[in-house]
């Protein structure tokens, strides 16, 4: 990654280091949609050339990473990217301009609607183990196993006994992911009642923009209070040392945008990655390259 003359050490203070939630009770009025925690620049005006300046690093470790999962696929690490959050929030945004640095033939894209019909056969969870990322392979998740206590819970589609289970049900799923060679990234993008009002209405005022937009996401903004303590439980119950939560500050998309990037990228560089070795030998294959 190419340093800047005022641009911070980011590896002497980690930015999962600033937004990894704490353990412990969540306030979600205690948490600044509008921060910008480790961001080395000055603001909008240079956010483009630093998230941009992620990219060549990013795309090599991604590569390695999927070359290890095309060498050596039953060691082959893997990393599961959830984006999590209230419409508006820029989950869409995130994948444009942040995983968009990377390789797509080394992304696994999958976003959760509502379950069909055969999904609601199985359990919950049954259509989340069906988009896990192969070897060597970063998979995104644009909505996720969280909505099963987030929506259900708000709307009431299943009872409580049932949802209140769940909390368990995904610590116990994500360490055993994490156990099987899994590196999680959960993001909670957190953007505010009065910003999400205003890009609903920025929709609705650009023809472009009419195919964003969802009637729905008003019947779910009436439900805020109700929204702000699912996130509050599910962010409190489900994070843990193995998976923790990022709690990333989406009011000003070009800072969530460069956090997102900058978490893949510690990541990357924290799995030990390297070039697989050569199964063959390369002497032997450069003289017959030559004399072919």
């Amino acid at each position: 990654m190419t340093k800047h003359k005022d641009a911070i050490d980011l590896d002497a203070v980690p930015l999962s280091d600033r937004l990894r939630l704490p353990l412990g009770p969540v306030s979600m009025a205690g948490l600044d949609p509008s921060a910008t925690p480790g961001y080395p620049g000055d603001g909008k005006d240079d956010a483009e050339r630093y998230t941009e300046d992620l990219g060549p690093r990013l795309s090599d470790l991604q590569e390695m990473l999927y070359a290890s999962g095309r060498s050596v696929p039953e060691r082959a690490p893997r990393i599961l990217v959830v984006l999590q959050g209230m419409d508006t929030s820029g989950k869409g945004g995130v994948i444009r301009h942040a995983i968009g640095l990377v390789d797509p033939q080394g992304v696994e894209l999958t976003a959760f609607k509502a379950p069909t019909a055969e999904e609601r056969r199985h359990h919950y969870l049954w259509r989340i183990r069906n988009a896990l990322p192969s070897p060597g392979k970063i998979g995104i998740f644009d909505r996720s196993h969280y909505e099963d206590v987030l929506v259900v819970r708000v709307d009431s589609l299943v009872p409580e006994d049932v949802w209140s289970k769940r909390y368990d049900e995904i610590n116990e799923f994500e360490a055993g992911l994490v156990a099987d060679g899994y590196r999680l990234i959960k993001c909670m993008l957190n953007v505010s009642f009065d910003e999400q009002r205003k890009r609903l209405a920025e929709r609705l005022a650009d023809p472009s923009k009419y195919w964003k937009y969802n009637p729905g996401d008003v019947d779910a903004r009436l439900k805020w209070p109700a929204y702000m303590e699912a996130y509050e439980a599910a962010l409190e119950k489900c994070n843990t040392e193995a998976a923790p939560w990022y709690v990333i500050p989406s009011d000003r998309k070009w800072y969530r945008n460069w956090a997102v990037a900058e978490l893949l990228r510690e990541a990357l560089s924290g799995m030990g990655l390297a070039w697989p070795g050569a199964e063959f030998d390369v002497a032997t294959e450069q003289q017959r390259v030559a004399g072919s």
